[in-house]
């Protein structure tokens, strides 16, 4: 069984910056694509930016030039760089890993964004 395991959550304040890892447990598990999505108290999951394995990234609305999603394909982490944060942006924020046949989800790390 393949587990995601992310880091960096934390308490920032408002304007701050947060990064975010998230890799897997099996180092041999391919990157087709992943996410980064978050889950805000009311459980509304959000899909905040993907990276395909050639590089193509997208971004939600409301993370756009804030955020930025990468991967480190030789050691197999991917990260969410967090910049400009608002309190808004507090949530559990969750790694999807995909690839390419099945997904893998990480369990969350809480981000918690003071005014």
């Amino acid at each position: 069984q393949v587990q995601l395991v992310e880091s960096g959550g934390g308490l920032a304040q408002a304007g701050g910056s947060l990064r975010l890892s998230c890799t897997t447990s099996r180092k041999s598990a391919s990157l087709a694509a992943a996410d980064w999505y978050r889950q805000d108290p009311d459980r509304q999951l959000e899909l905040l930016a993907s990276i395909s394995s050639g590089g193509d990234t997208t971004y939600a609305e409301s993370v756009k030039g804030r955020f930025t999603i990468s991967t480190d394909n030789e050691t197999k982490y991917v990260y969410l760089q967090m910049d400009n944060l608002k309190p808004e942006d507090t949530a559990v924020y969750v790694c999807k890993w995909r690839t390419g046949l099945v997904n893998y989800w990480g369990r969350g790390t809480q981000v918690t964004v003071s005014s």
